[in-house]
């Protein structure tokens, strides 16, 4: 188990997103990759956009190899501080995404509605 000094937070590995300076969290624990970036089979690129966020489903969507397991773990340097209010990114994405299901039939109600009102509205000045 980390100390103290090993714990950080989401917002903490968000702000190393650079090529000279990136973090990513995989698993609960947070990697500095930097050095690593330009040995990455997939690229940069990838490696980047996945910081800010809990990039555990895209490294595991990768189906990435034992030993590229094994190598990840000389990058570790600390675990994720799950007591942050705001620990991942990827439970803002799901409230966000059952919001928008629950209002998804809003804008065609509303849409009726309105129609129904200016239809009444103009067949009641005739």
């Amino acid at each position: 188990m980390p100390t103290l000094s090993n714990c950080y937070t989401m917002q903490d590995a968000s702000q190393h997103n650079t090529k000279d300076d990136c973090w990513i969290v995989v698993d609960g624990k947070v990697y500095d990759v930097t050095q690593y970036l330009d040995d990455h089979p997939g690229g940069d690129d990838v490696i980047i956009t996945a910081t800010g966020k809990d990039a555990t489903d895209d490294f595991e969507d990768a189906g990435h190899s034992k030993s590229a397991r094994e190598l990840m773990e000389q990058y570790c340097i600390g675990e994720l501080d799950t007591t942050s209010p705001i620990s991942t990114n990827k439970h803002y994405s799901e409230n966000l995404l059952q919001m928008i299901k629950h209002y998804y039939l809003a804008v065609p109600v509303a849409a009726v509605g309105i129609s129904v009102v200016v239809g009444f509205l103009y067949l009641r000045k005739k």
